[in-house]
């Protein structure tokens, strides 16, 4: 499935299929940040950790978007950190590249108090997906993925858990019902 003229997907979603049940990925609604021919890097938008983003980086905790902790971003490199922040409106921050609409990745050795005039809120991630040349393009052959036109309020969202469900819903009348499958099909 192509969804724009070179077929490369940075910045879109990829909603996890439901017959994906790699426990990394399964019910999993990835933004790609970084999508070419040498590979693919993405961050897992819906699973948010019991780690304050406080605890971990406490000059930045009052810009976290509710529900305020920090998200599993993927298994790859846990102990890297990447935060993606909405810009305020009426600014245009120095060296800005949106990943999508008002959404751009956020410098964390920068000053935060600095930074919160240019920002409304920020959501960070410890590690990420990646996948390597021609990877992800298998997988999406397979029918693990579902790509999607990402939003930015699919990023900042103050219930991630539920966004998988949103999610497949929006993607067209051959998801709509898998969005309201439960996680365990024996449950229904």
């Amino acid at each position: 499935m192509t969804l724009v003229p070179d077929g490369l997907l940075g910045g879109h979603l990829l909603v996890a299929a439901p017959s994906l049940m790699d426990p990394n990925f399964h019910r999993t609604v990835i933004l790609l940040l970084d999508h070419t021919e040498e590979g693919a890097l993405g961050i897992v938008l819906n699973r948010p950790s019991l780690t304050p983003v406080g605890e971990l980086l406490e000059a930045w905790s009052d810009l976290a978007a509710a529900p305020g902790v920090v998200h599993v971003g993927g298994p790859v490199e846990p102990t890297a950190v990447i935060a993606l922040g909405g810009i305020a409106p009426g600014t245009l921050p120095e060296g800005w590249e949106p990943v999508i609409g008002g959404l751009r990745v956020v410098d964390l050795a920068a000053d935060a108090v600095l930074a919160a005039a240019e920002l409304t809120s920020i959501r960070v991630f410890a590690g990420y997906a990646g996948w390597g040349p021609g990877q992800l393009e298998d997988e999406l052959a397979e029918d693990a993925w579902v790509p999607f036109p990402a939003r930015a309020e699919d990023t900042l969202t103050e219930h991630p858990d539920a966004l998988w469900s949103r999610v497949m819903a929006r993607a067209g009348v051959d998801h709509r019902l898998l969005a309201t499958m439960p996680d365990d099909p024996a449950m229904n």
